[in-house]
């Protein structure tokens, strides 16, 4: 049978062919005809091949009872064991500006643009004012991360309406996140296990990671009687994070705190406890540090034509942020500093490379071949238009 103390082994389709040819022998003689020509062998790899599919079909079943190995619905099924569920999509929003003239009315449904056809309709019928314009909340069409566009980036109008001649949006839009993916649903319950109860820091890690739209966390104590070096009093937690609604950051951390703790940070929202009391939270965002490098890399004919894609692509993974085609790499933890080397290796992975030389640099500045430390506070992300990639033959 497949199933032994050592797990699941499951027979193949060569495996299969040679049980029924031997036990065809077995009952009709060794000197039985079973070419692949014949009818009997014909009839014999028919079998095998329909009973390997069903052999692969019960080592699926096998695998997805265990959250390490189940995969899409089955994994959905298995999470709520570790306390969360799997993220969805989200959808991005924020606000644009519409210039014309006084007294025209923008209606609900509004449809707007980037120059790379990412849309967004407005949530509400709006009036443009006597300053000549109206600022309106807008969401994005369609779900994930590539609603995510920066400052200005909106600035088409796709249904022209007469007395509207211009539209952008004064911030960035956010809120816009893809479906997690296995992966990344399977580490996080790992984290959410580590965490279970109340009281701990790990606890409260816990719960900020199962906050929508948090893509990263660190909590830290101090129990001394001196204020730290990140600033937190004595006898509190401090909470550093990525991405989030502050009120939902805020329960998030009310819920799992000791009694008697105070969250401290830079950010303070006031949330009602469960006796109906106010209670000011603190906690502190993440600030983000912009990676920008320059690749060089020597290739050879083996390196494929989309291989510069290739190269960014491994990059953005190991440091974190979005790719070319919008897709979000959650990539490095809050105080994890960018070391070189470990760029170096990510573009050896891409077949053809030869030879790599990385420079690096912290908001775009003076670049340099030495590491981005990276404190407590803060977290490294980078974009493909941050990463330059020169090949050389």
């Amino acid at each position: 049978m497949g199933l032994t103390k050592e797990g699941f082994k499951r027979k193949t389709y060569e495996d299969l062919l040679n049980s029924i040819t031997a036990k065809a022998k077995e009952k009709f003689g060794q000197d039985i005809n079973v070419s692949e020509k014949t009818i009997f062998g014909i009839l014999f790899r028919i079998m095998a091949w329909f009973l390997s599919l069903l052999w692969q079909d019960v080592e699926h079943t096998y695998h997805s009872s265990y959250r390490k190995t189940a995969e899409g619905v089955q994994l959905d099924m298995l999470l709520p064991f570790a306390g969360i569920t799997r993220r969805l999509e989200e959808y991005a929003y924020g606000f644009i500006e519409v210039s014309g003239e006084p007294e025209t009315v923008v209606p609900a449904g509004f449809l707007v643009s980037t120059n790379t056809d990412i849309i967004f309709l407005t949530l509400e019928e709006a009036v443009i004012g006597s300053d000549r314009k109206a600022l309106i909340q807008v969401v994005a069409e369609e779900p994930g991360v590539k609603g995510n566009v920066p400052a200005g980036a909106i600035n088409q109008i796709i249904n022209p309406t007469l007395g509207i001649s211009a539209v952008t949006n004064p911030e960035g839009t956010i809120g816009g996140q893809d479906k997690e993916t296995d992966q990344e649903a399977r580490d996080r319950a790992d984290l959410s296990v580590e965490g279970l109860g109340s009281g701990t820091t790990a606890a409260v890690r816990t719960e900020l990671l199962k906050t929508p739209g948090v893509r990263s966390a660190k909590v830290i104590e101090n129990y001394s009687d001196q204020v730290d070096q990140f600033g937190t009093p004595p006898r509190s937690i401090q909470a550093f994070i990525l991405g989030g609604e502050d009120e939902d950051i805020a329960y998030a951390i009310h819920k799992k705190k000791a009694a008697g703790i105070q969250p401290y940070g830079a950010t303070y929202v006031t949330i009602k406890d469960d006796s109906g009391f106010d209670r000011e939270i603190g906690f502190t965002k993440a600030e983000v540090v912009d990676v920008y490098m320059q690749v060089d890399i020597k290739v050879d004919s083996s390196f494929p034509s989309d291989g510069i894609e290739q190269v960014k692509t491994s990059i953005i993974k190991y440091v974190g942020g979005i790719d070319s085609d919008s897709e979000f790499y959650s990539g490095l933890n809050m105080g994890d500093s960018v070391i070189e080397s470990r760029i170096v290796a990510r573009a050896f992975m891409i077949d053809g490379v030869q030879d790599v030389s990385v420079l690096l640099s912290a908001g775009g500045g003076e670049y340099s071949e030495s590491n981005i430390p990276i404190e407590m506070q803060q977290v490294a992300q980078t974009r493909a238009e941050f990463i330059e990639v020169i090949p050389h033959v």
